[in-house]
């Protein structure tokens, strides 16, 4: 697989390597190698979601206080979703931008939004399936939404998008800054450089094809009277 980071910092598109014959499609979405490649630290996985959306529902813009926060490795298995990340940390030099990727189920690309980023998605078919593996479990104390209309997104859709009560009702992003709920570039950094020195001091992930070594397994003679 290929990684590409995007405009906004902390933000990637990843582009697996497709091995298809008569019989189907296999590929990897995700290697923990691969991602320590390009992020330089490792994704401990708490929680795998699943969104099944019809064509035109607009889901976001989504994202949890630093610390933790929540980072997301995103891909959509069925349909076809305009995925989005947002800098909301304020002191970034990217702060308010923003960048998308497609995701569907012929290129099989994802995008991974590291610790601190908003994010958002477009479905563009019914039936659109998003998955995402999250660094964090969900939180809802310390979850927010910011109006998705309100960052210049050329949102390719006719007429309204669909959203949640939640989404629709959310505040500016200027509102939640002068409440103070976004995270900062320094806190985000931090965060990240946290997790970068962790994984020095861990052992290199195996890469793929990798021969592993098997187990050593002690046999014990059971003993009378014993448990």
């Amino acid at each position: 697989m290929t990684a590409r980071e995007l405009s906004v910092p902390g933000a990637w598109e990843i582009t697996p390597k497709l091995h298809g014959d008569a019989r189907g499609l296999f590929f990897e979405w995700f290697t923990e190698a691969g991602f320590t490649e390009m992020t330089g630290h490792r994704f401990d996985v708490r929680q795998a979601n699943c969104s099944v959306s019809a064509a035109g529902v607009l889901r976001g813009v989504h994202f949890a206080e630093v610390p933790p926060s929540q980072a997301k490795y995103v891909t959509c298995v069925r349909g076809a979703v305009l995925d989005v990340v947002v800098d909301i940390r304020v002191g970034s030099p990217t702060f308010g931008q923003w960048d998308s990727v497609l995701l569907d189920d012929q290129t099989r690309r994802s995008v991974y939004l590291s610790e601190g980023l908003g994010h958002a998605f477009l479905a563009l078919q019914d039936d659109s399936t998003v998955m995402y593996l999250c660094s964090a479990p969900y939180a809802p104390e310390r979850e927010h939404t910011i109006l998705a209309t309100d960052f210049g997104i050329d949102w390719p859709i006719e007429g309204e998008p669909v959203l949640s009560e939640r989404d629709a009702a959310a505040p500016t992003l200027e509102q939640v800054r002068t409440a103070g709920l976004l995270p900062t570039w320094d806190q985000a950094r931090a965060f990240v450089d946290e997790l970068r020195a962790r994984a020095r001091h861990q052992p290199e992930p195996v890469a793929a094809g990798a021969p592993v070594r098997p187990p050593v397994v002690r046999r014990t003679e059971w003993q009378p009277g014993s448990r």
